[in-house]
């Protein structure tokens, strides 16, 4: 008999949402900085503040709102609850980042190595506790819930896609780097959060 798997309480979840937003906050302020973009929907959220000045959080939240039925469907009440909590501390979060931190001096390349570490981590900790930040997150983890297929290597696909869709309006060595910190963001996913391990249920 399988030992019964310990469930997290609710302290456990609400500093999950928190510091796994906050992660992900950090990294959009160091892409934003580097001139940078990522994949999901906030690589569509970086278009949209790029080209027509709409700000970056109001443009994530509105873009994740058609994913909430997909997850309300496949994924359930508890999961659909905390990523629509997560969406909203991150839009908040990214808003707020930028009065308390700056960076006087940030090279592109780590930006971009780090941005997608810190990003992958982020989007660790919010798996791990039944949560994501929408969009393209939700479908991975329903594909990788229903097909067994790897949530890192589904997202890294639509990533390399959305990114490279950028080379219209972003000059190509920030594309480039951007592509790189999609591939660091998706092979911590590929890696630590395969198949069989932490199940979303």
């Amino acid at each position: 008999m399988k030992p019964a798997i310990a469930q997290h309480t609710p302290i456990e979840n609400l500093q999950a949402l928190l510091i796994g937003t906050l992660l992900v906050a950090l990294s959009v302020s160091m892409f934003k900085q580097a001139g940078l973009l990522s994949g999901g929907t906030a690589g569509l959220a970086f278009l949209a503040h790029y080209l027509g000045g709409m700000p970056f959080s109001l443009a994530f939240f509105l873009f994740n709102l058609p994913f909430y039925w997909l997850a309300w469907k496949y994924m359930g009440r508890t999961f659909t609850f905390r990523t629509f909590v997560a969406v909203l501390l991150f839009s908040v979060e990214t808003d707020l980042l930028p009065r308390w931190l700056s960076f006087a001096t940030l090279d592109s390349t780590l930006a971009a190595i780090l941005g997608g570490a810190l990003l992958g981590n982020g989007f660790l900790i919010l798996f791990r506790h039944k949560a994501s930040l929408g969009g393209v997150g939700i479908l991975a983890l329903v594909l990788q819930e229903r097909r067994n297929w790897r949530a890192g290597h589904i997202q890294m696909a639509v990533d390399a896609a959305i990114v490279a869709a950028a080379l219209l309006t972003v000059p190509w060595p920030r594309v480039a780097l951007s592509i790189l910190g999609a591939v660091v963001l998706n092979f911590v996913l590929a890696t630590n959060h395969r198949p069989g391990r932490y199940v979303v249920q």
